[in-house]
């Protein structure tokens, strides 16, 4: 799928009633809360979360990216709704310490907002 098609008629609502991140820019929904693996990690542009899963991205090319890890085969993962880059997914992981991360995804802090479904009582 090219990154730069337009792809927001695709945009599934999914997780209904249940914390997730959602996209800062479209607001369309990037992952469950209960995905989040580790908020420890480091974005482009910042701080990052490891997630197991995320809906409605594309990814883009696969690359080898020196990271502060150590080369990682990687793929810019793009929000379906408006096609802004929200982080990337580990393909492969060179350095054997870092194999945990396979198929998992880094979004950026910055790009995406905790949405907790809160009730109010009336």
């Amino acid at each position: 799928m090219n990154p730069n098609s337009d792809t927001s008629s695709q945009v599934i609502s999914t997780y209904h009633d249940h914390p997730r991140f959602i996209c800062a820019s479209c607001s369309a929904v990037l992952a469950l809360q209960d995905e989040l693996i580790s908020k420890s990690f480091s974005g482009r542009e910042g701080r990052g979360f490891l997630m197991h899963s995320a809906v409605n991205v594309k990814l883009g090319k696969k690359e080898d990216r020196p990271l502060l890890t150590g080369v990682h085969t990687v793929a810019d993962a793009f929000c379906m709704g408006c096609n802004d880059r929200v982080g990337w997914y580990y393909h492969k992981a060179s350095d054997l310490s870092q194999k945990y991360k396979e198929g998992k995804y880094l979004l950026e802090r910055e790009k995406i907002v905790k949405e907790n479904n809160w009730k109010l009582d009336e």
